[in-house]
Order: structure tokens, then C-alpha cells, then sequence
């Protein structure tokens, strides 16, 4: 038995929930010139469940220099490695290929900086995943909107919905080149939005949902990103009485001048 195999049957016996992978990079490219596809493949990946694009993710980040062993020893042993919550974006069962996105922004973050070097051969630790965010697809109308942060949570969400599903889809990027080809139904109306500095607050995203002629009917939502931007949508939904809790997904994934830690104690906090 391989340290990776031992560990994770120790903690799954201990907590009765799966142990972290230790997943290989197959490949890794600019999807866009701001996001980083990283393709995971081999048989760590045999059991992994399907249906599960959109779902949350833990990864945990080896130090630069790290040799795998010594990494695959730190997650049962200590100390825990740096825990960073993504999307899972694709999953090919078939070939037994994980895709997860990653924002760009150079050093600026352990996640990052592991993306723009990772090579065939890389490594890293993953816990999960949970159940997608969108799960049953019955409204009249569906509202999307995204920063670079949840554009794998919306794609995910837009490429499982009905091909006869309406709405509108929303994503703000730094740049024209940052548009993505997503496989989304033709009846959702689409918007890209450039923003070139995310570090500076921006009410585009709320200044267009607030235009929308509202649609009478059952509406779902699938929207993330920065908290600030959140908040003010959060506010804006809860005017809305055709919009049930249950089709309700609005989340913070990030809030500018905060590292993970600190947005998800804020998070709590404010419920």
C-alpha cells in the first residue's frame, strides 16, 4: 500500500469521509490570458463521482520544492498544508480527468503561483467534492453573474440547465481576451463586462440586474464573487417576491484587501 492509499483509508475510517487525494498534473494552460486550466489525471482519480461540476473543492498547496512523499506524509501527520477552496470544473470519468480553473494573478496567492508553474508531473492536495451549487433546473428564468472567481461555478451551472432553459448570464473580466466559449443554452441572453482592475470596487454587475424588466414566473439564481458586490445583489433579490430561498445560490468567494481566512471569518460572522 502507497503512503497516498494509507492515508486516506486512516482518515476515512477515522471521520467516515473520503481522505484528500494526492492528485498529478497531466497539463496545465491559459485558458484565457486571467485564468489557468490545470487538467489532473491518473488513478487517484478512479473513484471520483461524477455529476459534480460546479461542486466546492478543498486543494491543498505544496511548498515550492516540496518532493511528493513529504507532501503525501504532511496530510496525515502535520502541518496541514495551506487549504484554498475552488470549483470543480469538468470531470471526464472516462478518462479519468479532473479540470479545475485558476484566477491568474501572478504571486499574489499560494493557488496562483502553484497554477502559472504547475507542470506535467505536479502535485497537489484535494478534499471533496461537494454536490453542485444548481442542482434542479425548473424555473421560468434563470439570472447567472460571475466574476472571474465563480465563472467555473456559472459555466458549470449554464452547461447542465435544459437547452430550452431562458435568462441571462453575466461575467465580469478584466479584459475582451478573458471571454469564454461556454456551451450554454441559446435562450440565455449574455453579457461580458470588462473590468480591468479587480482590486477596485465595481457596480456594473448590480447597475445591469437592476435594468432588467423583471420576469414574472419562477426565477433561480446562480451568482458569486467579490463581497461587496454581493451585498448589494443580495439586497436587490430579497426585494423580489417571485424568488423562493430553495432557488436562491448568491455567495462572496472573495472581498478585495481580505486573504481566504479573513473573507471566511468575515463570512460567518455576517451569517
Amino acid at each position: 500500500m502507497s503512503i497516498v492509499s494509507g492515508i486516506e483509508k486512516a482518515i476515512g475510517k477515522a471521520t467516515g469521509r473520503p481522505g484528500p487525494r494526492l492528485l498529478t498534473v497531466k497539463e496545465a494552460y491559459h485558458l484565457t490570458p486571467n485564468m489557468i486550466r490545470v487538467i489532473f489525471s491518473g488513478p487517484e482519480l478512479e473513484s471520483f463521482p461524477e455529476g459534480r461540476e460546479g461542486g466546492n473543492c478543498k486543494l491543498m498547496i505544496p511548498e515550492p520544492e516540496e518532493q511528493r512523499e513529504d507532501f503525501a506524509k504532511r496530510l496525515s501527520d502535520g502541518p496541514s498544508p495551506i487549504r484554498l477552496t475552488y470549483t470543480v470544473r469538468k470531470y471526464d470519468a472516462e478518462r479519468q480527468e479532473l479540470a479545475i480553473d485558476f484566477v491568474a494573478h501572478g504571486d499574489n496567492g499560494p493557488a496562483s503561483s502553484w497554477a502559472g508553474r504547475a507542470k506535467p508531473g505536479d502535485f497537489l492536495g484535494f478534499v471533496g467534492p461537494s454536490l453542485p451549487k444548481m442542482r434542479h433546473f425548473e424555473a421560468d428564468w434563470y439570472l447567472l453573474a460571475a466574476d472571474p472567481s465563480a465563472i467555473p461555478v456559472v459555466a458549470a451551472s449554464l452547461e447542465a440547465m435544459p437547452r430550452d432553459a431562458k435568462g441571462m448570464a453575466i461575467f465580469e473580466v478584466n479584459s475582451e481576451a478573458d471571454r469564454q466559449k461556454i456551451d450554454m443554452p441559446p435562450g440565455i441572453e449574455t453579457h461580458w463586462l470588462i473590468h480591468p482592475d479587480p482590486n477596485q470596487t465595481s457596480d456594473a454587475q448590480e447597475q445591469l440586474i437592476r435594468s432588467i424588466d423583471w420576469p414574472d414566473g419562477r426565477v433561480q439564481t446562480c451568482i458569486a464573487g467579490e463581497a461587496g458586490v454581493i451585498k448589494g445583489l443580495r439586497e436587490f433579490l430579497a426585494e423580489k417576491p417571485n424568488l423562493e430561498r430553495r432557488d436562491i445560490y448568491i455567495s462572496s468567494y472573495w472581498k478585495i484587501g481580505m486573504v481566504e481566512d479573513q473573507h471566511q471569518k468575515v463570512k460567518h460572522l455576517e451569517g
